[in-house]
């Protein structure tokens, strides 16, 4: 029983259920009341059910109309229903216009079931916002505050207890715990964290009290980012989508000039009678509308979304899972992407004549300007092997994919690739020389450091291989990628060692932004559709060329995460292949949908012609194609 609390709150939550469970009801009675030949009674019903189940269809229909001059299919609907009630009292047959309000209660009943199949995506992808707290537990002074995470500042510290969300993102200053981040990244296993660590807004922390201290605003929280860009992929239509929805109103206008065409000619062409004539045109009107085919796409790409969102996949809009599916190479970035990008110092070799501390001091002062791992990695063990202050520079100047200089007091200093360093010098020792060579070889990245036109010294970085890397490379080339391919900064030696061990046929070494970019474009001419995968400042402008740019969401620049169309939460390579899965998948359902679509309206079409359809049978028929087409692209929410 619907009691008025309940059909406040279905008003509110779902008008378009109310508006057809009203109009069902309207419906019912009228006919109810011609079966109990109180015509007069049928004849107020009947009106009332064709304004409440219609007005959403008709409002829309006009605004469309008179705004942009164009036909949609709702106001074909409310046309055909119109004309067969008129039919119905000219001719006194008065079940045409139980026919009529027939049609505008499977319109709204159709209305109301694709409006729950579409929130039902939307759910799956606005879950999200329901995973942040609204307030933070604040630590001033020995006290604790609670404050709106809004007014949280960077460099606050908050206290979480056991079994509380993380506000927003922050460091470990104190204490050790798991932390459930399956919010974020789809992994279902705790996940380790300690002081030191970073831990991101909407994962739940475990067994550990935490003082955490923030380290950027709230707003650019990872949680926030992924709630942005699914806000922006519900509002973006991707080319598909937009070409049907173009087709959709020339197809109106066609719809309506033959509508038109059978409503005058069949009398004159094959003597049909005037009734009949018009009451075919106007069966023609309801399933001639290309709803199903309107409804062949957009479901089917949420709901794909939403699935790779659960999965740590974030498709920032449909277009991308369109476009993911069609790629025939991938190039990727070598330093954060193939390997952990938690590089760590090897060696610090000095020049004769200099110490250690000497080549760090000078290395972590110009490094601490840079966000590449390696620079971070220099400062971090500068930061454990000195005890002095660091170096104040000046004149800073960072030339990414080279290397940085600057000036100590008026003494030219730099650090970089050897090339960079090496032409600010006068000498370059052969036994430095020889050094790096065999360090290159070995897999390291050896990073040069000089003053005043002098070399202090190497120091050698290794990184590590992230661990599936070798395995997400062959299963990228099972499912048939016909071209891998790496693109990197570090010298070619580096990069040939890293890629022979995972797998990787073709490699780009020494490389600077803008010769990545000018790569991904030279793939695009021999394959067409070419993803990148990368996660620095210096892989941007790669990833915003590439036909499809993905980030690495953990260990990627916030350039990065904005440049890239797909952003892998996890940082794990093997949600490529499902990312490129879930594409080809969503284009097989967009082409099957389409497909049907078609196929039943021709059906319908010619059904109709031959006269063996009536009105009703006619919008269940459309109305009934439409609703499969989407619970078809409700498919891909599935596992």
């Amino acid at each position: 029983m619907l009691y008025p609390a309940r059909l406040t709150r279905l008003a509110t939550d779902h008008p378009d259920a109310l508006a057809a469970l009203l109009c069902g009801i309207l419906v019912l009675l009228g006919w109810s009341a011609l079966q109990f030949n109180c015509l007069g009674l049928a004849l107020l019903l009947f009106p009332a059910a064709y304004v409440i189940g219609g007005f959403a269809s008709a409002q829309e229909g006009l605004t469309t109309l008179l705004q942009e001059k164009e036909l949609d299919v709702d106001l074909l609907m409310i046309v055909a229903a119109l004309g067969a009630a008129f039919l119905g009292l000219w001719r006194r047959e008065y079940y045409l216009i139980v026919d009529g309000a027939v049609l505008i209660l499977i319109f709204a009943i159709s209305g109301a079931l694709e409006g729950y199949a579409m929130q039902r995506t939307e759910h799956s992808i606005r879950s999200l916002m329901s995973l942040t707290t609204d307030t933070a537990r604040v630590v001033v002074g020995g006290q604790e505050q609670l404050i709106p995470v809004a007014e949280l500042q960077v460099g606050d510290r908050i206290r979480v207890k056991p079994g509380e969300l993380i506000p927003t993102d922050a460091v470990i200053l104190e204490g050790e715990t798991t932390l459930n981040e399956a919010t974020i990244t789809g992994e279902s296993l705790p996940v380790e964290k300690t002081i030191g660590d970073e831990v991101f807004a909407g994962t739940l922390n475990g067994y550990g009290a935490l003082l955490l201290k923030v380290h950027q605003p709230p707003e650019s929280s990872l949680l926030q980012r992924i709630i942005r860009v699914v806000e922006q992929a519900q509002t973006e239509k991707p080319k598909s989508q937009q070409f049907i929805e173009r087709f959709e109103r020339g197809y109106a206008r066609v719809v309506v000039l033959v509508g038109v065409l059978l409503a005058i000619l069949p009398p004159f062409v094959w003597q049909w009678s005037w009734e009949t004539t018009i009451y075919r045109a106007l069966i023609f009107l309801v399933v001639a509308s290309p709803c199903a085919l309107v409804a062949a796409i957009m479901p089917t790409l949420l709901s794909g979304i939403a699935n790779g969102a659960r999965q740590g996949i974030l498709f920032k809009s449909g277009a991308q899972l369109e476009l993911i599916g069609k790629v025939r190479a991938i190039a990727f970035d070598k330093t954060g992407t193939l390997t952990t990008g938690n590089p760590q110092v090897d060696k610090v070799i000095p020049a004769r004549g200099y110490t250690e501390a000497d080549l760090l001091e000078l290395a972590a002062a110009l490094e601490i300007h840079s966000e590449h791992p390696v620079g971070q990695a220099i400062c971090q063990y500068a930061t454990q092997a000195l005890a002095t202050t660091p170096l104040s520079l000046t004149s800073i100047q960072a030339q990414p994919g080279r290397g940085i200089m600057g000036l100590k007091g008026d003494t030219p200093v730099c650090v970089g690739k050897a090339t960079f360093v090496q032409a600010t010098v006068q000498t370059v020792p052969a036994d430095l020389l020889s050094l790096t060579d065999q360090l290159e070889q070995a897999g390291k990245t050896v990073v040069w450091v000089a003053e005043a036109g002098k070399i202090l010294g190497l120091i050698a970085i290794a990184d590590t291989i992230r661990p599936e890397a070798t395995a997400a490379i062959a299963h990228l080339k099972r499912m048939g990628i016909e071209a891998i391919i790496m693109l990197t900064g570090d010298n070619q030696q580096t990069a040939n060692s890293v890629a022979q061990s995972i797998g990787i046929d073709r490699v780009y070494a020494e490389l600077l932004p803008e010769e990545k970019l000018k790569i991904i474009q030279y793939l695009q001419q021999q394959y067409k559709m070419v993803a990148m995968v990368g996660d620095g400042i210096n892989d941007a402008p790669a990833l915003a060329q590439a036909t499809v740019g993905i980030a690495m969401g953990v260990a990627g620049s916030d350039v990065a995460l904005e440049t890239a169309d797909i952003v892998l939460m996890t940082d794990r390579l093997e949600k490529i292949a499902t990312a490129i899965r879930l594409g080809q998948r969503s284009q097989a359902i967009i082409k099957q949908n389409i497909g049907f679509a078609l196929s039943f309206i021709l059906l319908l079409i010619t059904t109709n012609f031959i006269g063996n359809i009536t009105l009703p049978l006619g919008v269940i028929g459309h109305e009934g194609s439409t609703i499969l087409v989407i619970l078809s692209g409700l498919r891909l929410l599935r596992g």
